[in-house]
């Protein structure tokens, strides 16, 4: 969903958004960037309608917490990708106002994997007809995350796709040859040391892949969905010490055949710390967006709940 602007359709913009000061109802967060064509401008005011909702433009964290302290919103739908999904929980963490989240990102993870369907206006409908429920998210270093967070080669591959992209532009072709190159620049896995309570392990890795949604493990046929489903990390310890191993691991991951013992190594806990030698700071990745952290990194459930809607039926 990455096509040119077309003439009948731009952008979201703060002037289409209601003064902040206006209070209750429905607020629909969305993307600045969405509604660059007609198709995806067409659902937001479709969704739009359907929930009653006024639109808030998201910016930053900071922004959207401001705004929902001056709002008091009875209910917040977050309309976008993974990422904006997991911006707008971190705001609502704990303050007890419902999220809604619809499909229109890239890949929708997190929404799918609570059974809404992929269309956003029928997930609207769904969203007026379901029910609220208080769980808790997970986080590292008090980050939150929906879908997963890792270190390793996948936080250099989303940063070498921002250079590939901004050089060439958005397409699938470059995000395919950001993945190559990253693969070619890797030099020897990285040295971890994973504390997980009673199991504490030293080891040499590629990628250390903490998941939270047994959804998309699911998708591409990788254990730890009991885990997840349990409350916990499925934390997968990629194995791997050269670029050729890396190639391998990608290629039997897309077509589902990565292996537990052959490929990966998975523990299942309900806490993590992470650690790297004289204290290094680590690129992390969290549902598509990253971060320079200091460590050790600490993955751990949150305290305080999100309060999330699930899907009802709008037929019933």
């Amino acid at each position: 969903m990455q096509a040119a602007a077309l003439p009948d359709a731009g952008p979201v913009s703060d002037a289409e958004a209601a003064s902040s000061d206006e209070t209750g109802g429905v607020l629909l967060v969305v993307n600045p960037g969405s509604g660059r064509n007609a198709r995806d401008r067409a659902a937001i005011d479709a969704v739009q309608e359907a929930l009653g909702a006024t639109l808030c433009p998201f910016r930053s964290p900071e922004q959207l917490s401001e705004t929902l302290r001056r709002a008091s919103p009875e209910m917040v739908v977050s309309a976008g990708g993974d990422g904006t999904a997991m911006a707008t929980a971190s705001a609502l963490l704990g303050t007890g106002i419902p999220l809604g989240v619809l499909p229109m990102g890239t890949f929708n993870y997190f929404v799918r994997g609570l059974g809404f369907d992929e269309d956003p206006l029928t997930a609207a409908r769904q969203i007026l007809a379901g029910h609220a429920v208080e769980q808790r998210v997970a986080t590292v270093n008090g980050q939150v995350f929906l879908n997963n967070a890792s270190l390793g080669i996948y936080p250099a591959i989303l940063k070498e796709r921002e250079t590939v992209y901004a050089r060439w532009g958005r397409r699938r072709l470059m995000a395919h040859w950001s993945v190559v190159r990253s693969f070619l620049r890797f030099r020897k896995p990285m040295r971890v040391t994973l504390d997980m309570g009673e199991v504490q392990e030293t080891r040499r890795t590629p990628l250390v892949f903490v998941g939270r949604s047994a959804f998309q493990l699911e998708r591409f046929g990788l254990a730890g969905g009991d885990a997840i489903e349990q409350g916990g990390f499925a934390v997968l310890v990629v194995r791997g010490e050269t670029r050729r191993d890396l190639f391998r691991m990608s290629a039997r991951l897309a077509t589902r055949v990565a292996a537990e013992g052959e490929d990966y190594d998975l523990y299942r806990c309900d806490r993590l710390t992470v650690e790297r030698p004289k204290g290094r700071r680590s690129l992390v990745a969290f549902d598509g967006e990253k971060r320079m952290m200091a460590g050790p990194l600490r993955f751990e459930m949150s305290e305080a709940p999100l309060t999330l809607m699930l899907p009802g039926d709008p037929e019933a």
